[in-house]
């Protein structure tokens, strides 16, 4: 696929509405190859629909979303979603499926052989944190949402691809085993340099985690540049959150 001067996702003018009604607004930013660019803002501000308009669950009302130079009005969206991996809150694991087919399940579409993916997933469960020997042969039920969220994770990176997009993937899971999974992700990041593009509403998370934190507030970005760029804004919804990262406040990670 063709490269655009090292961005992996375009936005060009993006808005999208529903019922004439805009949910984003002349939204134009890039995210460079590499990068974990966190999408920060309160419940409703367009965050979602942002990551959505990336694999084409969304087309754009005007303006034009790239993947890898190429409009995703352009993409055939199967191919697309095999180049993008995607890790939601409820995991969307299948829990008739072992934790290995759940993990093998691209390679699968992809035709892998079946020795290639048992190995595959045995790297991947590995690489986040699970034992394959013991985690493998077991279904989603057996394990605790942590375990569930890790075995989210490695399906995710399966098949390898470029892209990563992470819609509030943590939010349902205790402070400790949360915070242990940030470290975990900000870990793999610098192990695989993929492109993540992570969802949330919580400040602490997007500290960790982001080389560029996006601000999005009523469907427009505010602010985006790095954690120091961000922390120097004046906007007032800036000041919002670092209000709540000065006070430690949980307030906003419940929202």
């Amino acid at each position: 696929m063709p490269h655009n001067n090292h961005n992996a996702v375009e936005f060009d003018n993006v808005t999208y509405s529903v019922n004439g009604r805009p949910l984003i607004s002349n939204l134009t930013f890039s995210i460079q190859q590499g990068e974990t660019l966190v999408l920060l803002g309160r419940s409703g501000c367009g965050k979602t629909t942002t990551m959505k308009l990336i694999n084409a669950l969304l087309m754009p009302t005007s303006g034009e979303v790239r993947v890898e130079g190429i409009s995703t009005r352009e993409w055939n969206p199967i191919k697309l979603r095999r180049q993008i991996g995607y890790v939601i809150q409820e995991t969307g694991l299948f829990p008739h499926f072992t934790v290995e087919r759940n993990v093998g399940l691209v390679p699968a579409l992809e035709g892998w052989k079946s020795d290639r993916i048992r190995q595959r997933a045995s790297e991947l469960l590995h690489l986040v944190g699970l034992d394959p020997q013991k985690f493998a042969p077991r279904y989603p039920h057996e394990l605790s949402g942590g375990q569930r969220q890790r075995v989210g994770v490695a399906r995710a990176l399966a098949a390898d691809p470029p892209i990563l997009l992470m819609d509030e993937p943590f939010g349902a899971l205790d402070p400790v085993t949360r915070l242990e999974i940030q470290r975990e992700v900000r870990q793999l990041q610098q192990q695989l340099s993929k492109t993540i593009v992570f969802v949330t509403h919580d400040i602490q998370e997007a500290f960790i985690l982001a080389s560029r934190i996006g601000l999005m507030h009523e469907g427009r970005l505010v602010v985006l540049g790095t954690p120091s760029e961000f922390l120097q804004s004046e906007a007032d919804e800036v000041r919002a959150y670092t209000q709540c990262l000065q006070a430690g406040n949980p307030i906003l990670a419940n929202g």
